[in-house]
């Protein structure tokens, strides 16, 4: 329920209504804390995979370049929100949209930069600037494309997102990935870690209220920081010394990894580009109904398109990753029933700061690797049930079955054997090991090319658009 002390209930409805500064900034951050564990995961999750190192030892190989990506991360969802809530031109929506580093593409990005360190980055970076001009380009058309994109072809994508990363959950709690043939990887310690994580999140999710549950993920991290702590998986020492390596202050580099053009990137990333798109969609249309009371503009819609891809293609210039609407801060909104744009621009600038100082990414990547993999669990988990419960509006008839079975088939058998298409050329073969686009690209083409009516069986149309978008998203 809305709380008219912050205004009346018109001005609470207005994204032009600025509330008074000492209820405005609160609130602003608040949004922050929503998103802010979820924005940063996808840069530890490629660094990572690429091969750096983690936890508190500052001299560990990577140690600079994970802080800046998990820099990058902060500052270009601050910039990208500034796109959408201030705008330019036709870009952003000028509505409270808080945009954050995408889940979606990581199952794309993993295979383009497994185990081969820096040197993947300029082609990652490439198929960033090129796959967010192309999201840009669908603001054009965006409208026309829904139709190509039911909840059958978006919650199988979703859920099929999910499904990629929660192997990734499951390794971090045992131990991480570089720690498989080590005798600790997968102890009684390391899953400790893990589990405290989860229960203080599901704990505060299900029994707080306000400002306590909206922040759960952060405060079970950081509970679960503190439990590593005292069970000596971090030291203050470490920390110290991570804080003291990094710089106070640092401005982006733009072309820090340098710029190259691979097809595989580049295809991967503009074809992900259609499904964000289509979620930002909804987003904006479910910030419209639960803080307006009304639908989205087809300008506000495009504003919004606009804002993604601009956002992303600035972010990849500086070594920052794919940005998309979150959809946790969409029923924040609804939660608290404040639509104006101007608190969220203070979100934004608290998240610019943030990622000019250096030294809050060195801390961010002390975490111990088991602690966020209690979180990534329970993010990763949420996204697979989004999916699910985006199926669950579409209706299960022959045809759709038969989509539906092929799709997550080809796709997930994929994921769990990349073997199986090891003789294809190494851009085929990156874009099909993902499993995400090999399922995406069968379940559109099937679902524009099959009759509705399949085998004589009588069928109802499924539902277009993103119908049942309020019920799941996969933004963070």
């Amino acid at each position: 329920m809305a709380d008219t002390s912050i205004g009346t209930p018109e001005q609470l409805r207005d994204p032009n209504y600025t509330p008074a500064l000492h209820r405005a900034i609160p609130l602003g951050i608040q949004h922050v804390l929503a998103m802010f564990v979820s924005n940063v995961t996808p840069a530890i999750i490629i660094a990572g995979a690429a091969g750096f190192g983690f936890g508190s030892d500052a001299g560990a190989q990577g140690f600079p370049d994970m802080t800046y990506l998990i820099q990058m991360s902060m500052l270009f969802a601050g910039i990208a929100t500034l796109f959408q809530t201030i705008g330019f031109g036709p870009v952003g929506a000028r509505l409270p949209i808080v945009q954050g580093t995408s889940f979606a593409f990581i199952p794309i990005m993993i295979p383009l930069v497994a185990g081969k360190g820096v040197e993947a980055l300029p082609a990652l970076f490439g198929g960033v600037v090129i796959g967010g001009l192309f999201h840009a380009f669908i603001a054009t058309f965006i409208g026309k494309i829904r139709f190509a994109l039911p909840p059958l072809v978006t919650g199988l994508v979703v859920t099929m997102i999910g499904l990629a990363l929660v192997k990734v959950g499951i390794q971090y709690a045992a131990g991480g990935v570089p720690a498989i043939d080590a005798p600790e990887y997968g102890s009684l310690l390391n899953w400790s870690a893990a589990l405290v994580v989860i229960f203080v999140t599901l704990g505060l999710k299900f029994y707080a209220k306000g400002m306590l549950a909206v922040s759960a993920v952060v405060i079970g991290i950081l509970v679960g920081y503190f439990y590593a702590m005292l069970m000596g998986m971090v030291t203050l020492e470490g920390i110290a010394t991570s804080w003291s390596r990094a710089a106070v202050f640092q401005a982006p580099i733009p072309f820090k990894y340098g710029f190259e053009m691979s097809i595989a990137a580049i295809v991967g990333f503009c074809l992900m580009a259609f499904v964000s798109a289509v979620e930002t969609v909804g987003d904006v249309s479910g910030i419209t109904k639960g803080g307006a009371g009304r639908e989205a503009t087809d300008k506000e819609i495009q504003g919004a398109t606009y804002a993604d891809g601009f956002g992303t293609a600035a972010a990849g210039l500086f070594g920052g990753f794919p940005n998309t609407s979150f959809s946790q801060n969409v029923g924040l909104i609804a939660m608290t029933g404040v639509m104006s744009r101007h608190v969220v621009t203070i979100g934004a600038l608290f998240l610019i700061v943030c990622g000019l100082v250096p030294k809050v990414g060195a801390v961010i990547r002390t975490i111990p690797i088991e602690v966020l993999g209690g979180g990534v669990i329970v993010m990763f988990g949420m996204v697979v049930a989004a999916g699910i419960s985006m199926l669950s509006d579409v209706t299960w008839n022959r045809r759709n079955m038969v989509i539906f079975a092929i799709a997550l088939s080809v796709g997930l058998g994929l994921q769990l054997d990349p073997k199986a298409v090891q003789y294809l050329p190494d851009t085929m073969r990156i874009l099909m090991t993902s499993g995400l686009l090999p399922a995406a690209v069968i379940a559109i083409t099937l679902n524009l090319i099959l009759p509705q009516d399949l085998a004589g069986e009588a069928t109802e149309e499924v539902s277009g658009g993103m119908a049942g978008h309020g019920k799941g998203s996969l933004k963070g």
